[in-house]
């Protein structure tokens, strides 16, 4: 047997700037420049978000301009390409084939660069199809959601759904650069901006209890989005989401770990059964509900350091309870299924991330059925949705 060491090392950039496409600034132009010859210009593709196109209108021609003055280092080979964006994106396996074309048609090669701009799920199917073409395009992602800009899409996964399940395809690949322009988030509406806030009590829950602190003391700030607030949020959570992948030893999740998804195995379920009109925030919101009140059940937290933590989630302005959770098939909540689908996507084991206590985590390889029930019941008593969505009989 011949057994080598593959040391590989990446640099992983993340940019926040206001106004990334205004002609004086310099951000996405340094970033190219940094890494070419002196006087080379590189070609660009970008990938524009339909949903934010529309949210954006006169951002085609921003995008246009900043290019033309920027020609020295930037060739921008057609106009965007607007693709649709949201999470039905990534049940279209046409839109990756969209992507590939155009990466043939106009020969953009691993020198080359794909600019994505858009929300979470949009950024998942543009890194998939950048990183699939050629082995590998050099991807600047431009987030452009709370959401987006504070977890996802500073991580370093890529992924489609298939099969019915979210992200059954997909890689780890790291992108050249984020880029957060955090001017995107004035044109959002109020139920998409908040749900980024959801992803920064979660990484402060696991990691950060200084960050906790200063969620809950601008609990009534953040729940009013006030932008000051609100950025600082982003900042904070985007460089913990950071930290994590360049420290936890595991960057690529070859392990059974996966912390930065606490409440998410209820999370993904719940987005599922409710069709998505569940957003991924709301859904992560509930999910950590219903983990925290278990691992009260089961002694593993104190009830007065989850009731706090209850309150802040619901004083952000989340609901912590909705109607799908109801959904039954051969008497038993549908929501169980989650916890299976969750260990078939970490390939076999189970690993659920619970918290202690603020600021640190626990890994668990099984949950008590009765109790997760037990967490259930008392969550539909104490809280009703808002949203008035009903699920479809079982």
């Amino acid at each position: 047997m011949i057994q080598r060491t593959i040391p590989i090392t990446f640099q992983h950039r993340v940019s926040f700037t206001h106004g990334a496409f205004d002609a004086k600034n310099h951000t996405l132009r340094d970033l190219v420049a940094d890494s070419c010859e002196l006087g080379e210009q590189s070609k660009v593709l970008v990938l524009l978000d339909s949903g934010v196109a529309e949210a954006n209108p006169g951002l085609t021609d921003k995008i246009f301009r900043y290019f033309t003055v920027h020609t020295d280092t930037l060739n921008l080979v057609t106009e965007p390409m607007t693709l649709q964006g949201g999470e039905p994106c990534k049940n279209d396996w046409s839109l990756v084939e969209k992507i590939w074309q155009a990466v043939e048609f106009h020969k953009i090669c691993r020198h080359s660069y794909i600019i994505a701009i858009g929300g979470g799920a949009f950024l998942d199917l543009a890194g998939f199809g950048a990183s699939t073409a050629h082995r590998g395009i050099r991807l600047i992602r431009m987030p452009t959601t709370t959401l987006s800009q504070g977890d996802g899409g500073v991580g370093v996964k890529n992924g489609v759904n298939y099969f019915g399940k979210k992200n059954w395809v997909g890689n780890f690949s790291v992108p050249f650069a984020i880029v957060n322009d955090l001017e995107f988030l004035s044109s959002l509406p109020e139920r998409t901006c908040r749900d980024g806030i959801i992803e920064a009590i979660k990484v402060a829950l696991i990691r950060d209890k200084d960050f906790y602190h200063y969620l809950r003391d601008h609990a009534s700030n953040l729940g009013r989005l006030e932008t000051r607030q609100l950025e600082l949020v982003i900042r904070r959570s985007a460089e913990n989401h950071a930290d994590h992948i360049a420290t936890s030893g595991d960057p690529f999740e070859y392990g059974s770990a996966r912390p930065l998804d606490f409440g998410h195995w209820v999370a993904h379920k719940l987005e599922q059964l409710s069709e998505f009109t569940v957003s991924h925030g709301e859904a992560v919101a509930i999910g950590m509900a219903v983990d925290l009140i278990y691992s009260v059940h089961i002694g593993l937290l104190d009830r007065r350091t989850a009731e706090e933590i209850l309150d802040l989630i619901h004083e952000v302005g989340f609901d912590l309870w909705s109607p799908w959770l109801d959904r039954e098939q051969r008497g038993r909540p549908v929501i169980l299924a989650g916890l299976e689908e969750f260990r078939e996507h970490l390939g076999g084991k189970l690993t659920i991330t619970l918290v202690p206590e603020i600021g640190d985590k626990l890994e668990v390889h099984e949950m008590d059925e009765e109790a997760i029930l037990k967490s259930l019941e008392e969550l539909k008593a104490r809280f009703t949705t808002k949203s008035g969505s009903k699920p479809p009989s079982a």
